[in-house]
């Protein structure tokens, strides 16, 4: 049984018309790829510990009541130690400019990037606005307090 598919409307950034709008790679994948939108024949390099904005070339329009996360690529992590600085980083269902992706290099080598590589993955997940209330007292659990390795690992 397929489950009904929601709408996310992508406007193409001006002067991006030759990228292909953001797809899953594989009928089983739950990101889609996020491309560069580096100015044809540019080349943005990203040296070892630093970091770079990076456009996507697209904005989005997600329901009220979701929010995208851009991850990293798992491919650019193990080969080149490239990930994302706010991992996973969030596009709210409000904001209607164009996606940057704020690449950081942890690898040894300079990482460059050209138009058209794929940098990023979407997922758009439910993020339901909360009633935010303060309260005395928590109720208890086993865990308590315990916070960072308290579980044994």
């Amino acid at each position: 049984m397929t489950q009904p598919r929601l709408t996310a409307q992508f406007k193409r950034w001006e002067g991006n018309s030759d990228l292909p709008l953001p797809a899953y790679a594989t009928a089983g994948a739950a990101g889609f790829d996020f491309r560069a939108a580096v100015p044809e024949g540019e080349t943005v390099t990203i040296e070892p510990t630093a970091r770079a904005l990076i456009p996507t070339g697209f904005a989005v329009a997600l329901p009220a009541g979701y929010e995208m996360q851009i991850r990293p690529r798992s491919g650019l992590a193990a080969k080149n130690g490239v990930s994302i600085v706010n991992a996973p980083g969030t596009v709210d269902c409000d904001y209607r400019g164009e996606i940057l992706v704020c690449l950081i290099n942890l690898g040894a080598e300079a990482f460059h990037v050209r138009r058209g590589d794929r940098i990023a993955q979407g997922i758009i997940a439910a993020a339901p606005q909360w009633s935010l209330v303060e309260v005395e007292e928590l109720d208890d659990t086993v865990r308590g307090a315990n916070g960072h390795g308290s579980t044994g690992v």
